[in-house]
């Protein structure tokens, strides 16, 4: 291990773990022990069932008891308790970001949160395509119809699943049993410092319906008002899932339905004071909002015709309609058939504000992107009452450009950041994608071995409609105001055209500039074919050989439709020149098309060895592959890039090592790890010098990380136990490069090394304990999670700090049926920040933080430069009432 840190920490690790096993050499082969997660029964990353004790598989099982007693972000909030994984759920139920064991990009939010690893509702991919803004948990709710969560960190999870060397997460459903059974749970919540309400009803039922038929029901609808309150409802929706099942002498045949409809956002970052232990700055808390008001924005469809329509109130609305089947059969003579397949019709319109953007009054940039750079009198107003809140003067100064005089500066927020206001882009999505998803997979027993082989077959038609809708305008505080922005004067447009020219509607709203607001149209169709084979044999009593391989091809083809457009001086869509929020038009429409194959193979090789039933060890080699996800195919919308499209396929290698033993006190499953991720691609969306932007070519890096894992239940007495998760790790990069970007758009780009940094947005240490009391009919726990310090950028600028949060929970069992629980989570209300937007004028906060350089950090922190950061959600307590019968 490359740090004296990690070698401590493995070496007191094996120590323990040797003490165990020697301890246990005394006791008898018969365990009772009263910890006995590590029993657990697995499905997923194995082609057939084992224990974890007996499975050469870093897997944890979370069951329903420990997730109902919860309240989570998300549905990827729950893999916190999960060793190796890093969430980050800050910006609320989607948009997540989930990784393990330092395989991920290091993306500071959702934007590309799943590529490595794959999120699964009973056996098959929520969605077997992601891109931009498009991923499982738009779709991913975890409600009263979980049974239990399978999370398979690395190793196997290359060739039993798609697209998942980083890991597979498994979340599932009930099914009815003999009797029929269920529950129904009424929750309540206040949030943050507005006490803002969340209301939610879970309801799961089951039993049978005879001759062997079974049935399972159950959802929510949840009316959510956010825990940092914008002024309308943060998420508001549902989902019914059922399935049906028949069970006869030689298998089994399950039927499963599921309808989603749901509304839900995403938080903004707000303004932040201090680097190095970061606070909201002033007027502002952990409960503020920078969304904007419930409005409406109309702009032309310069593609399809008619109008784009804008509503912020709307923010992303999800719909998932999917119908599938599991069938298992017993063919005869120890042979057995799995089949799994899984149809989906999803849809996600997206009408949210993009990251928010500190601008000045005397920002000449700022005038550019709204189309409105000219000299005269700018006004701006609060949108609603109409009162004028600054003015500036803008006169020709030396090279023909403007220069600014504020006259007038009555706006909020000014101690944050004088003669400053804020600028959001709109950002518009529409999303369909109909998929289809088939596994089969057949397997032999034969005498100590099983055979495992089958094939994978998914298909994805994908169509996406995207662009910036406009740029909302509005004033420096807590759910700000719009701003109406107008110049009495003249604009580059026409200097012989002397008017007043409003730059935003009555509303706030401006228009991109020209090209800035283009409009893009993609098509995709993706197909994967992959073929697997697994070997599992006992060599001996004590000995077991796991090893397996996947061949895939993917087809991916489609074509990209990119609206050209420009500022208008006959005056656009009205033919009014002094309209500027509406003086966009289309120079030309270009479509260019592609078609790539690509091609992997994958293996994974274990040997497990069971000194006896209390302790194992197993070794681990695995080697992965997947193709990119679409968002390359998206980026290459140009004619003149297209033929610059080259993907690449990422690969992983790992190695790892589990410990595995169990008491009758406690159990425990230690997992050292190595793991290197290759063909990571950075590339970047740039200012061509013209006003307009390109993106630049890829380049492709390499990721490194050594770490442990530490999972144990701790259960000294029946009535008390603990549950603790560890991680540690040091993440490296191990070949970087990082575009330069130039004054003159892609001429003058260069290309340099960071290689040997730390990997962004990867903690070195990452904790979640949760000590459990019983005392009659009354039961406790404090969860206690740690978020180790992380760099805010691949090139080690800035360090984001670690932080603890506290959650609490206290329930009572009234009587066999009826229970209650109140949940405390962040009881402490801690800041802690998960990602942020450097600091800097408009043009280096568009520049990303890539670009944030050590000398723009130095001067940032002398002078206390505010910036943007979004941090766990704020202090926020729910009473849950549940019936089970």
């Amino acid at each position: 291990m490359k740090t004296r840190f990690l070698n401590t920490k493995i070496t007191a690790a094996i120590l323990f773990l040797t003490a165990s096993s020697n301890l246990l050499a005394q006791k008898k082969e018969a365990d009772t022990a009263k910890a006995k997660d590590i029993d657990e029964v697995i499905v997923t990353g194995v082609f057939d069932k084992r224990t974890r004790m007996n499975a050469p598989v870093a897997i944890s099982v979370l069951k329903s008891e420990v997730i109902e007693k919860q309240v989570p972000v998300s549905a990827a909030d729950l893999l916190k308790n999960v060793p190796g994984v890093y969430v980050n759920s800050s910006l609320g139920e989607i948009r997540n970001n989930v990784s393990s064991r330092g395989i991920s990009a290091g993306s500071a939010d959702g934007t590309f949160a799943y590529e490595y690893i794959s999120m699964q509702e009973d056996g098959l991919p929520v969605t077997n395509t992601t891109y931009y803004n498009y991923g499982p948990d738009f779709f991913l709710r975890a409600d009263a119809t979980i049974s239990q969560i399978d999370a398979v960190r690395g190793g196997p999870a290359s060739i039993t699943a798609a697209n998942a060397p980083g890991g597979i997460f498994n979340y599932i459903s009930k099914t009815g049993g003999n009797k029929f059974e269920g529950e129904i749970r009424a929750k309540y919540g206040i949030q943050g410092a507005n006490n803002s309400g969340y209301h939610r009803l879970d309801a799961d039922f089951g039993g049978p319906l005879g001759n062997n038929w079974f049935f399972n029901v159950g959802g929510f609808y949840r009316y959510d008002l956010g825990a940092r309150y914008a002024g309308y409802p943060f998420n508001n929706g549902g989902q019914v899932k059922a399935n049906i099942v028949k069970k006869y002498n030689k298998g089994s045949l399950k039927v499963f339905l599921k309808y989603l409809d749901d509304r839900n956002g995403y938080a903004q970052l707000i303004p932040t004071r201090n680097y190095t232990s970061p606070e909201p700055a002033e007027g502002f808390n952990s409960s503020s909002s920078m969304l904007i008001p419930e409005l409406q924005y109309n702009s032309p469809d310069f593609i399809h015709g008619g109008n784009v329509d804008y509503n912020s109130g709307r923010l992303v609305s999800n719909k998932y309609r999917s119908v599938g089947l599991n069938w298992d059969h017993n063919l005869g003579n120890d042979w057995k058939l799995f089949f799994a397949s899984k149809y989906s019709d999803n849809d996600v319109v997206q009408n949210s504000v993009g990251n928010s953007f500190l601008t000045s009054l005397d920002d000449m940039t700022s005038y550019f992107l709204v189309g409105g750079l000219g000299v005269g009198t700018y006004s701006f107003k609060d949108a609603l009452t109409g009162q004028e809140l600054a003015s500036v003067n803008a006169t020709l100064g030396a090279g023909g450009l403007p220069v600014y005089q504020i006259t007038k500066n009555q706006l909020p927020g000014q101690s944050i950041q004088n003669n400053s206001f804020v600028m959001s882009a709109l950002n518009f999505y529409e999303n369909k994608v109909k998929e289809s998803m088939n596994q089969l997979t057949i397997n032999k027993k034969w005498n100590n071995m099983n055979f495992s082989f089958g094939g994978y077959y998914g298909y994805s038609d994908v169509w996406r409609f995207s662009g910036i809708n406009g740029i909302g305008l509005t004033t420096l505080e807590n759910r700000p105001r719009m701003l109406n922005v107008s110049l009495t004067g003249v604009t580059t447009l026409d200097f012989t055209k002397p008017g007043v020219y409003q730059l935003t509607n009555n509303d706030g709203f401006a228009q991109a500039a020209g090209s800035t607001g283009d409009l893009i149209e993609f098509k995709a169709r993706q197909q994967q074919g992959a073929v697997f084979f697994g070997h599992t044999w006992d060599i001996t009593d004590h000995l077991t050989l796991d090893w397996g391989i996947r061949y895939e091809k993917v087809w991916i083809k489609g074509d990209n439709t990119r609206t050209y457009l420009f500022s208008d001086k006959n005056g656009g869509t009205d033919g009014n020149i002094f309209t500027l929020y509406n003086n966009n038009a289309l120079t030309k429409l270009t479509n260019v098309a592609y078609s790539r194959q690509l091609e992997n193979f994958s293996y994974s090789a274990a040997l497990n060895y069971k000194f006896n039933n209390n302790v194992a060890v197993y070794a681990r080699y695995s080697k992965g592959s997947k193709s990119p996800d679409l968002d390359m195919f998206f980026a290459a919308n140009r004619p003149e890039t297209i033929d610059l499209l080259n993907p690449q396929s990422r690969k992983t290698q790992q190695v790892e090592m589990g410990f595995k033993t169990k008491t009758t006190y406690f159990d425990a499953f230690i997992t050292p790890f190595y793991s290197l991720l290759s063909n990571i691609p950075y590339s970047f969306m740039a200012d061509d010098g013209k006003g307009g932007f390109y993106t630049t070519p890829s380049l492709y890096n390499k990721n490194e990380t050594f770490g442990i894992e530490l999972e144990t239940n701790i259960k000294p007495v029946d009535n008390f136990n603990i549950r603790a998760v560890l991680t540690l790790q040091n993440p490296k990069v191990k070949e970087g490069y990082l575009w330069n970007l130039g004054n003159a758009g892609p001429s003058d780009d260069t290309v340099s090394s960071y290689s040997g940094t730390t990997i962004a947005y990867t903690p070195k240490i990452m904790a979640h304990v949760t000590p459990n009391l019983k005392v009659g009919k009354a039961y406790g726990f404090v969860t206690w999670s740690y978020m180790g310090k992380r760099e805010g950028s691949n090139t080690n600028v800035y360090k984001l700090p670690g932080f603890s949060q506290f959650d609490l929970g206290i329930g009572y069992n009234l009587n066999e049926n009826i229970s209650m629980l109140v949940n405390v989570n962040n009881v402490f209300n801690k800041y802690g920040v998960m990602s942020y937007q450097r600091p800097g004028t408009l043009q280096q906060q568009l520049a990303g933080f890539e670009n944030f350089t050590q000398a723009e950090y130095n001067s940032a922190v002398a002078n206390n430069t505010p910036y943007f950061t979004i941090a766990i959600p704020p202090t926020s307590a729910y009473l849950t009432v549940t019936y089970k019968f």
